[in-house]
């Protein structure tokens, strides 16, 4: 896909990526699925998808969707039109696949590099704008996810210490899909050279009883007067529970 963003240098050197599945029946949400079911999981997974992509529009950086599966990118360049370049996930688990976007984007020239996925529709987007702040004074930072993992990870690659890595030493032995991520990736910064930075925690949405608070969350949101910016979630939340 040709570089329809036109990035002006200054946000070359800025690359915010959104990891994303094709929100197929059975394929996404799997844990949501089992307790709802597999057509409603893929609705979610959408409209969570739809959302972000809308939300993330408005953060000046080189914005990348990293799709899956490979054969998908008709799909996703319809829904992404042009506010976002694409690129498939490479083959591997989890830490594989962020592992390959952060050092194809530091080859490329990137100094600060995020990369979060859509389980977390309500992010703040100042979350991620303080993300890249804070990569001015650190190697990596983290947002704390409250089911253990995490939503969001950065690198700066200009401000890395040690001169033989690229990337901090995070993307391997780590126990995916378990509430030790987090725990994982901060034992492997044993090296006083990494300097780590975490965000506020937040949550994902991966459990129906998720799904209920995230309803409830938007719910109270619209009590008080703000627009969650999230149309599609909200739609489907009000469906949900009529």
């Amino acid at each position: 896909m040709p570089d329809s963003q036109s990035a002006p240098d200054s946000q070359s050197a800025h690359v915010l990526g959104l990891l994303a599945k094709q929100p197929l029946p059975g394929l996404v949400k799997t844990r949501l699925a089992k307790e709802t079911s597999p057509e409603f999981a893929a609705r979610v997974a959408e409209a969570f998808l739809s959302d972000s992509l809308d939300r993330l529009t408005t953060i000046e950086a080189r914005r990348i969707l990293v799709f899956a599966p490979s054969e998908a990118g008709s799909y996703f360049s319809s829904l992404v039109r042009c506010r976002f370049l694409l690129t498939p996930q490479v083959d591997g688990d989890l830490g594989r696949r962020m592992a390959a976007f952060f050092e194809e984007h530091s080859k490329l020239g990137a100094r600060k590099i995020i990369l979060l996925g859509v389980d977390s529709p309500t992010l703040p987007l100042s979350y991620v704008e303080e993300a890249f702040a804070r990569l001015d004074r650190a190697d990596l930072v983290l947002g704390p996810a409250t089911d253990g993992g995490y939503y969001l990870v950065g690198c700066s690659v200009g401000r890395i210490s040690n001169p033989s890595h690229h990337l901090p030493p995070i993307f391997e032995n780590v126990r995916w899909g378990e509430p030790t991520v987090l725990q994982d990736t901060t034992s492997r910064l044993q090296k006083a050279q990494w300097r780590l930075e975490l965000l506020p925690p937040w949550y994902d949405v991966d459990t129906l009883n998720d799904w209920q608070m995230l309803c409830g969350h938007l719910a109270a949101l619209r009590r008080a007067g703000v627009d969650p910016g999230l149309p599609c979630t909200e739609k489907l939340c009000l469906e949900f529970s009529s």
